[in-house]
């Protein structure tokens, strides 16, 4: 597969992954994982192992905080092409509904995607950071409410 195809197709395992991400639709978006993924968040003080570390963290936020996400909008993507590992990169802001109310997160995020035996874009690992405007007091309250 040509490099500018295998970018084209990370570029679309990515944007479905927003998409579900977007929809709240847990079923798509953690399917767009392998397994043994790690995801480091800077809204979380432990690296989570497992996607099904994440899946419980996500469950619990539901359950404790009313947890939603309402949408999200991606811009400034980028894919860097190392072999059969793709990292994707982008700005996303996030709008999150809780029953403390809705807030908006503004991040960078960095998604590292392996391409699978079957030729599937899988992805591995996730790190989230905030971006320089992460000193904005809703993003800030947005983050320690899902901290805890």
């Amino acid at each position: 597969m040509a490099k500018n195809s295998s970018a084209r197709s990370v570029m679309v395992a990515a944007r479905k992954l927003i998409r579900a991400f977007s929809r709240h639709d847990r079923t798509e978006y953690f399917r767009a994982f392998s397994p043994d993924a790690r995801f480091i968040f800077h809204t979380h003080s432990a690296v989570l192992p497992t996607r099904m570390d994440y899946e419980k963290l996500w469950a619990r936020w539901e359950i404790d905080l009313g947890f939603k996400v309402l949408g999200c909008a991606s811009s400034e993507q980028s894919v860097q092409m190392l072999g059969n590992t793709a990292i994707f990169q982008h700005r996303v802001v996030t709008t999150i509904g809780t029953k403390e109310g809705v807030s908006q997160a503004d991040e960078r995020e960095t998604i590292v995607f392996m391409r699978t035996a079957g030729g599937k874009w899988l992805a591995v690992h996730e790190h989230l950071s905030p971006t320089h405007h992460a000193s904005d007091s809703t993003h800030n309250e947005c983050c320690a409410m899902i901290n805890n």
